[in-house]
């Protein structure tokens, strides 16, 4: 914010009016933070479903997905998901007008979606060998 208000000051020096150069809301997209149409949203019900969430989020653009992650076992909603736009600009239109409003009750969190990281391979449990003894593979003492 401190950014945006030497912005404002600096204008604010000039002849002409700030509100003549940039709008608000030209300032936020000018300035936006997503780089790509896909967002993370937090802090959902437990019964919150993929059709609510893309009702939720339809009115501010295309949708191409609406996606509330489960809990493989049980089934349940882990309480975030991730909502997918064609466009950057719809996407940060949905982030503006829905971050910190309620659905099923529960106020809910809109940010950028991270890229997701890689995860390393499953390790391996080590079989018994014909004797039944594992081998251990510790290099050095161990004490």
């Amino acid at each position: 914010m401190a950014f945006f208000t030497s912005i404002r000051n600096a204008l604010g020096r000039s002849s002409a009016s700030p509100s003549a150069f940039l709008s608000q809301s030209s300032l936020s997209s000018f300035y936006s933070t997503l780089t790509a149409p896909k967002l993370f949203v937090s802090g959902l019900s437990r019964v919150t479903t993929d059709e609510k969430l893309q009702e939720a989020f339809a009115p501010f653009g295309n949708l191409v997905e609406a996606k509330v992650i489960t809990d493989r076992q049980t089934g349940r909603s882990k309480g975030f998901g991730f909502v997918t736009y064609e466009t950057i600009e719809e996407a940060e239109k949905a982030r503006e007008g829905m971050n910190a409003k309620f659905i099923d009750g529960w106020v809910i969190f809109v940010d950028p979606a991270k890229p997701r990281e890689p995860r390393a391979p499953p390790q391996q449990v080590p079989q018994p060998s014909e004797t039944g003894f594992r081998t251990n593979k510790t290099v050095g003492w161990c004490g």
